[in-house]
């Protein structure tokens, strides 16, 4: 069963609802039950909301009645196996970490982010979760990220590189330098520093870095993948011949839109929580909601917790102390 938190999207709860139900997985729908459609025996009526222009953990604290924190909560007590939400990206972590906790020895759990890579979709972390890093988190990050392709997405020994501003090792700030030596120095398939450009290249699986820069990639990536799928639909209609052309062309050009399409992706997942957390994209349709459901569900069945604390704890990556973490730092 996956908790389904229907508050928050761009496109509405009832489209949400509408995902949930077509994903083929038994969910339970948190949100406005006068929003969505009958029938409501997989609804819990939770009208409360909350938005972009809340704080975050705030939030969370102040609106235990909101369906964010409701579907939070039915992880932790049992009754959900994953929570699923499209709202507030900072809310859904903040949530997740007040509620379901960090994983044991994990400093930070991560925002991961599939990218719409046509042929070999790789994931970007951290998306936006933390801005700030120290290089015990990038090293964390790693190897998450590359238990999370394994387990989820069946690829063998994912390539794993590390953002920065150049391909030397020596690249970068000192936190990149030093994660850059442990994890060549590991048992990970760490092809070593990459470049912006080699995001979308298709050659990585995984790429590393910290949440801000990590965001401002990811937003990239996106508007270019629009962008081109715009150029493509244009330059298809300019004239005759090229109109044509497109019509002999347009399964592909379906297939390729269809790649670069975030609905396609399904959705960012957070690393590093004892509990399994899937952001939607806010502007999804019923179809990107109910391929999120399905990533949540896969990363349930293929024990993906289990697995990366398995890992982090064999590579000698989890840390030996546990002090408080506040969640007021916790973004959108």
């Amino acid at each position: 069963m996956i908790a389904l938190d229907a508050n928050g999207a761009d496109n509405g709860a009832a489209t949400v609802a509408a995902g949930g139900r077509e994903s083929g997985v038994p969910v339970t729908i948190f949100g406005p039950q006068a929003e969505i459609p009958a029938p409501h025996d997989d609804v819990v009526d939770a009208p409360v909301a909350i938005t972009n222009d809340d704080e975050p953990a705030r939030a969370v604290r102040a609106r235990p009645d909101s369906s964010l924190v409701q579907a939070t909560k039915a992880v932790k007590e049992g009754r959900a196996q994953a929570v699923v939400s499209a709202g507030p990206t900072g809310a859904l972590m903040a949530s997740a970490t007040l509620h379901l906790k960090r994983m044991k020895g994990v400093h930070r759990p991560a925002a991961a982010v599939l990218l719409p890579v046509p042929g070999s979709p790789t994931l970007l972390l951290d998306s936006g979760a933390n801005l700030d890093v120290r290089t015990d988190y990038l090293v964390q990050f790693a190897y998450m990220g590359s238990v999370f392709m394994e387990a989820v997405h069946g690829v063998a020994r994912p390539r794993v590189g590390l953002l920065s501003n150049g391909h030397e090792p020596k690249k970068g700030v000192p936190q990149v330098v030093e994660a850059n030596e442990r994890l060549a120095a590991g048992p990970l398939n760490f092809v070593g520093n990459v470049e912006g450009g080699d995001i979308v290249s298709g050659e990585l699986d995984v790429v590393v870095t910290d949440g801000f820069t990590g965001n401002v990639a990811l937003k990239a990536v996106e508007g270019t993948a629009k962008m081109v799928g715009s150029i493509v639909r244009r330059a298809a209609r300019s004239s005759p011949p090229a109109a044509l052309g497109g019509l002999l062309m347009s399964r592909k050009l379906g297939q390729l839109r269809h790649e670069l399409s975030q609905d396609n992706v399904g959705g960012g997942i957070m690393l590093g929580l004892r509990g399994v957390t899937v952001a939607a994209h806010g502007s999804a349709s019923a179809t990107g909601i109910a391929n999120a459901v399905r990533l949540a569900q896969r990363a349930v069945d293929e024990r993906m917790i289990e697995r990366t604390e398995a890992a982090l704890r064999d590579a000698g990556a989890l840390r030996t102390s546990e002090p408080a973490i506040s969640l007021a730092g916790t973004d959108d």
